[in-house]
């Protein structure tokens, strides 16, 4: 079998200045969870229909974050409680292109925003500047304080006919302190569109191998995995959680 670079080596090539024509900042996201065993085959299905992002040579490109959150994580809690307005803060490393963004993702009945700045780096302690940007898009969002660390590995897909992307996040792992958790096995697909479409050839893929849509962030599961002192609630996190232990045990 073809690995994963190998296939995404037949993919059509697309620049970053390309891409912005893509950038979708206002959309709907659709994520699906599945096992990094079935990736390749995935990959092969789709490249006649999507160009892969390429960046100084590379398919894949690594990403760091650091999410900031209030003091009882007030943002987690939104997310848990399906509030329909809620937000995400983080800064984001786009390791591969040397770029670095401080990020907003607000999410409003469905539909997801992100602004951001440019920033030098990654800092623990947010400046003046990033505290008033925070504050002109989010109510409410002083005192805000680091809660946890992401990387993945990122292959970022453009659809050839559609105004869509595809983000695949592989060898999750998340870092608060000294504690580390990785899902080095599970795979988090993103459908970015417009607006939700599902003759979109990777919701017929996913439809193909009953994988169902998958609805939780990356910073919920690794708040829940690394703040067990916190005792948040999860509840509504559960059968997504048995998800991503059972995806791992069966394969």
């Amino acid at each position: 079998m073809q690995t994963v670079t190998q296939i995404l080596n037949s993919f059509k090539a697309i620049t970053l200045d390309e891409m912005d024509a893509v950038k979708l900042m206002d959309r709907v996201d659709t994520k699906f969870a599945f096992h990094a065993n079935d990736l390749e085959k995935v990959l092969a299905l789709l490249k006649q229909e999507y160009a892969v992002l390429e960046i100084n040579g590379k398919r894949i490109s690594a990403y760091k974050s650091l999410y900031f959150d209030k003091k009882d994580f007030d943002f987690y809690n939104d997310h848990h409680n399906n509030k329909d307005h809620r937000f995400k803060v983080r800064y984001r490393n786009y390791v591969d292109s040397a770029l670095f963004f401080l990020e907003i993702k607000e999410k409003r009945k469905g539909r997801v925003k992100k602004t951001r700045i440019p920033v030098e780096k990654i800092e623990e302690n947010l400046s003046h500047i990033e505290k008033q940007f925070i504050e002109e898009n989010i109510p409410d969002a002083s005192n805000l304080e680091p809660k946890l660390w992401s990387e993945y590995q990122r292959i970022t897909l453009v659809n050839l006919q559609r105004n869509e992307r595809l983000t695949i996040d592989t060898q999750l792992l998340f870092q608060w302190k000294d504690e580390i958790k990785k899902y080095d096995d599970i795979v988090i697909a993103e459908l970015k569109q417009e607006k939700i479409d599902r003759r979109s050839p990777f919701f017929t893929i996913m439809k193909e191998y009953q994988i169902r849509p998958y609805s939780i962030s990356k910073y919920c599961i690794g708040t829940i995995e690394l703040h067990t002192e916190k005792k948040l609630k999860y509840n509504r996190f559960k059968s997504k959680l048995l998800k991503l232990k059972k995806l791992k045990n069966d394969n």
